[in-house]
C-alpha cells in the first residue's frame, strides 16, 4: 500500500541522514546544521505512521492473558469495550493535537528558517485520525459479530 511505500522512504532517509551525520562527524569533524532538527522530525513521523501501518491491520500491542478464559462471545464484548476506547483516546488526542497545529499555524512557527512547523506537525492530528478512523471501523465488525454470535457461548 502508498502507508508502507511511504514508510520505507522515510525510514531510508531517517537511516540514511543518521549514518551521513554519524560519518561527518567522526571522520572529517562536521555535520549538517539541519541534520539532527531534521532526524528529530523523521522519528515522529516514522513513529506515527508506523502506528498507522499496524493500526490497519489491528496490529497494535496488545495484552490478551485475560481472553483466553473468556468464551468467544465474552471475547468479542471485550474487543468491543477495547476498540471503543481505543477509538475514544485517539479521537481525542486528534483532536487536541489538531489544536495544537492551528496554534503554531497561527503564529507563525517556522522550522528549517522559513518552513511553518504546521507542516511539519499535521502528522499528529491526521496519523490519530486514521487511526481513531480504523478502530471505529474494527469496533463495529467486532460489535456486529458480537450481535451475530448472540446465543452461542
Amino acid at each position: 500500500m502508498m502507508e508502507d511505500g511511504f514508510l520505507v522512504v522515510l525510514l531510508s532517509v531517517m537511516i540514511l541522514l543518521a549514518a551521513a551525520q554519524i560519518l561527518l562527524r567522526n571522520v572529517f569533524d562536521i555535520g549538517l546544521f539541519w541534520g539532527d532538527q531534521t532526524l528529530r522530525i523523521l522519528v515522529l513521523w516514522v513513529a506515527l505512521m508506523g502506528a498507522v501501518v499496524a493500526s490497519r491491520e489491528n496490529k497494535h500491542i496488545n495484552i490478551d492473558v485475560l481472553l483466553r478464559f473468556l468464551s468467544r462471545r465474552g471475547r468479542a464484548m471485550s474487543q468491543v469495550v477495547v476498540g471503543l476506547f481505543t477509538t475514544f483516546v485517539c479521537g481525542v488526542v486528534a483532536v487536541y493535537a489538531g489544536r495544537f497545529v492551528y496554534l503554531d499555524y497561527e503564529a507563525g512557527a517556522k522550522v528549517f528558517g522559513s518552513l511553518p512547523v504546521w507542516i511539519v506537525e499535521i502528522i499528529l492530528p491526521a496519523g490519530f485520525a486514521m487511526i481513531a478512523f480504523r478502530y471505529m471501523i474494527f469496533t463495529l465488525a467486532q460489535f456486529k459479530d458480537f450481535m451475530v454470535g448472540e446465543g452461542k457461548s
